[in-house]
Protein backbone atom coordinates (compact mmCIF):
# COMPACT_ATOMS: atom_id res chain seq x y z
CA UNK A 1 0.00 0.00 0.00
CA UNK A 2 1.30 3.40 -0.76
CA UNK A 3 1.10 6.16 1.75
CA UNK A 4 0.71 8.92 -1.21
CA UNK A 5 -3.00 7.93 -1.22
CA UNK A 6 -3.88 7.04 1.90
CA UNK A 7 -7.01 8.12 2.81
CA UNK A 8 -8.03 9.70 -0.65
CA UNK A 9 -11.34 8.83 -1.35
CA UNK A 10 -11.81 6.92 -4.67
CA UNK A 11 -15.10 5.62 -5.52
CA UNK A 12 -18.23 7.50 -3.29
CA UNK A 13 -21.78 6.32 -2.84
CA UNK A 14 -24.35 8.39 -3.86
CA UNK A 15 -26.04 10.72 -2.02
CA UNK A 16 -28.97 9.05 0.08
CA UNK A 17 -31.90 10.06 -0.71
CA UNK A 18 -33.62 13.56 0.25
CA UNK A 19 -29.54 14.78 0.17
CA UNK A 20 -27.18 16.56 -1.87
CA UNK A 21 -23.93 15.12 -0.91
CA UNK A 22 -22.28 11.70 -0.39
CA UNK A 23 -21.63 10.27 3.10
CA UNK A 24 -19.29 7.58 2.76
CA UNK A 25 -16.40 6.69 0.30
CA UNK A 26 -13.96 3.99 -0.05
CA UNK A 27 -10.23 4.63 -0.72
CA UNK A 28 -8.48 2.66 -4.04
CA UNK A 29 -7.33 0.18 -1.22
CA UNK A 30 -10.75 -0.63 0.13
CA UNK A 31 -12.53 -0.92 -3.33
CA UNK A 32 -9.46 -3.22 -4.06
CA UNK A 33 -9.60 -5.27 -0.95
CA UNK A 34 -13.25 -5.26 -1.25
CA UNK A 35 -13.39 -6.62 -4.75
CA UNK A 36 -10.89 -9.22 -3.50
CA UNK A 37 -13.40 -10.30 -0.56
CA UNK A 38 -16.19 -10.87 -3.00
CA UNK A 39 -14.62 -13.37 -4.86
CA UNK A 40 -14.28 -15.61 -1.56
CA UNK A 41 -17.72 -14.19 0.40
CA UNK A 42 -19.70 -13.17 -2.11
CA UNK A 43 -21.85 -9.75 -1.40
CA UNK A 44 -20.47 -7.66 1.25
CA UNK A 45 -21.92 -4.88 3.68
CA UNK A 46 -20.59 -2.45 6.32
CA UNK A 47 -21.60 -1.43 9.60
CA UNK A 48 -20.23 1.08 12.14
CA UNK A 49 -21.77 0.89 15.48
CA UNK A 50 -20.67 2.75 18.35
CA UNK A 51 -20.08 -0.54 20.65
CA UNK A 52 -17.31 -0.90 22.99
CA UNK A 53 -15.76 -3.84 20.95
CA UNK A 54 -15.40 -2.58 17.59
CA UNK A 55 -14.40 0.75 18.13
CA UNK A 56 -14.27 2.75 14.86
CA UNK A 57 -13.59 -0.13 13.30
CA UNK A 58 -16.54 -0.33 10.36
CA UNK A 59 -17.52 -4.03 10.57
CA UNK A 60 -17.76 -6.34 6.92
CA UNK A 61 -20.03 -8.86 6.76
CA UNK A 62 -21.40 -11.40 4.11
CA UNK A 63 -24.49 -8.91 2.92
CA UNK A 64 -27.69 -10.30 5.04
CA UNK A 65 -25.60 -11.74 7.87
CA UNK A 66 -25.52 -8.68 10.33
CA UNK A 67 -29.64 -7.81 10.30
CA UNK A 68 -30.15 -4.06 10.06
CA UNK A 69 -33.43 -2.23 11.36
CA UNK A 70 -35.21 0.71 13.21
CA UNK A 71 -32.33 1.34 15.00
CA UNK A 72 -29.51 1.48 11.78
CA UNK A 73 -28.82 4.08 9.51
CA UNK A 74 -28.27 3.32 5.43
CA UNK A 75 -25.34 6.15 4.91
CA UNK A 76 -24.95 4.32 1.13
CA UNK A 77 -24.68 1.70 -1.41
CA UNK A 78 -21.64 1.50 -3.60
CA UNK A 79 -21.12 -0.33 -6.43
CA UNK A 80 -17.99 -2.12 -6.96
CA UNK A 81 -16.13 -2.04 -10.15
CA UNK A 82 -14.93 -5.29 -11.87
CA UNK A 83 -17.25 -7.79 -10.06
CA UNK A 84 -20.90 -9.16 -11.33
CA UNK A 85 -24.08 -7.31 -10.72
CA UNK A 86 -25.04 -10.07 -8.56
CA UNK A 87 -22.42 -9.27 -5.79
CA UNK A 88 -21.59 -5.39 -6.73
CA UNK A 89 -23.47 -3.61 -4.43
CA UNK A 90 -21.78 -3.29 -0.85
CA UNK A 91 -24.17 -1.33 1.62
CA UNK A 92 -22.92 1.02 4.56
CA UNK A 93 -24.91 1.15 7.29
CA UNK A 94 -24.20 3.07 10.85
CA UNK A 95 -26.63 2.94 14.31
CA UNK A 96 -28.74 5.53 14.15
CA UNK A 97 -27.30 6.57 17.76
CA UNK A 98 -24.04 6.70 16.62
CA UNK A 99 -25.11 8.65 13.54
CA UNK A 100 -26.63 11.05 15.72
CA UNK A 101 -23.04 12.17 16.83
CA UNK A 102 -21.78 11.65 13.17
CA UNK A 103 -24.59 13.00 11.12
CA UNK A 104 -22.11 15.90 10.04
CA UNK A 105 -19.35 13.95 9.15
CA UNK A 106 -18.03 12.89 5.58
CA UNK A 107 -16.58 8.95 6.06
CA UNK A 108 -13.98 7.58 4.07
CA UNK A 109 -13.22 3.88 4.42
CA UNK A 110 -9.84 2.74 4.46
CA UNK A 111 -6.98 0.09 4.93
CA UNK A 112 -4.36 -0.36 6.94
CA UNK A 113 -2.15 -3.15 7.92
CA UNK A 114 -3.06 -4.84 10.86
CA UNK A 115 -5.65 -7.57 12.31
CA UNK A 116 -9.41 -6.77 12.04
CA UNK A 117 -11.67 -8.03 14.31
CA UNK A 118 -12.25 -11.77 14.38
CA UNK A 119 -16.24 -11.02 13.08
CA UNK A 120 -15.03 -9.11 9.63
CA UNK A 121 -14.43 -11.07 7.11
CA UNK A 122 -10.92 -9.00 6.46
CA UNK A 123 -9.36 -10.42 9.56
CA UNK A 124 -7.68 -13.34 7.84
CA UNK A 125 -6.38 -11.10 5.10
CA UNK A 126 -3.76 -8.99 7.76
CA UNK A 127 -5.40 -5.76 6.35
CA UNK A 128 -8.28 -4.09 8.51
CA UNK A 129 -10.92 -1.50 7.44
CA UNK A 130 -9.92 2.13 9.18
CA UNK A 131 -12.54 4.86 9.06
CA UNK A 132 -11.28 7.94 7.72
CA UNK A 133 -13.57 11.18 8.55
CA UNK A 134 -13.99 15.17 7.97
CA UNK A 135 -16.64 17.47 8.33
CA UNK A 136 -19.19 17.57 5.56
CA UNK A 137 -19.42 20.99 3.53
CA UNK A 138 -22.38 22.56 3.66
Amino acid sequence: MSNENAGVPALEAPAPPGESHSRVALTQEAVDLLVELVGVHGPLMFHQSGGCCDGSAPMCYPAGEFITGDSDVLLGVFTLPGVADSVAQCEFWMSKAQFEYWKHTHITVDVVTGRGSGFSVESPTGKRFLIRSRLMES
